[in-house]
């Protein structure tokens, strides 16, 4: 295991898998797949949903038409995930995932624990050897910044011992404040 910190982020491997954290823009991230923080539609939103959308070009929102079209006539479920073409984005796919509305008066963390490890398994099925997250429910929907970034980081070390699938993960953020979280669980988070 190794540990490295810098200005722009922290870089720990673990089990093979080296997992990052990054200030930017994750439709500039030049991996194989990188991950949509989508709405149950698949229509694009506001957020890093509209931000995909945006720089993806209309491909992103043909392929999702299709799949309301055919497999998911009610949409995505929350927890779960799909992939389509990145159209003109870097990445090679962009993996849809609805993650849960937080709230005081239910515990839904096994749904956005879901989120994440449903777009690894999708990683794994279409051979992306590097998978870029943002940081899931943490925005518009309402996640506390801490407890997103810790389940996050959990989840996706115990996708690295379970699921084949990517050889590099990279937690992409939006904010100073949420590169913090997110370094500090990478640095301290057991194995």
């Amino acid at each position: 295991m190794t540990v490295a910190g810098s200005q722009n982020g922290t870089s720990r491997s673990v089990n093979g898998v080296r997992f990052e954290t990054v200030l930017g823009d994750i439709t500039e991230q030049r991996v194989d797949a990188i991950v949509n923080a989508a709405n149950s539609s698949l229509m694009g939103g506001g957020g890093v949903d509209g931000a995909i959308h945006r720089a993806g070009g209309p491909d992103i929102l043909a392929a999702c038409r299709v799949l309301r079209e055919t497999r998911l006539p009610a949409g995505l479920p929350t927890g779960d995930a799909v992939v389509t073409t990145a159209g003109r984005l870097p990445a090679r796919h962009v993996i849809h995932t609805v993650g849960p509305v937080w709230s005081r008066r239910e515990d839904r963390t096994p749904l956005l624990r879901s989120a994440y490890s449903r777009s690894l398994e999708v990683a794994g099925e279409v051979g992306a050897a590097s998978i870029a997250f943002p940081a899931i429910s943490a925005g518009v929907y309402g996640w506390p910044m801490n407890d997103a970034a810790r389940v996050a980081v959990a989840t996706c070390f115990e996708g690295a011992r379970d699921v084949a699938g990517p050889e590099l993960v990279r937690f992409v953020l939006f904010s100073p404040d949420a590169l913090a979280a997110f370094d500090r669980e990478l640095a301290s988070a057991a194995v």
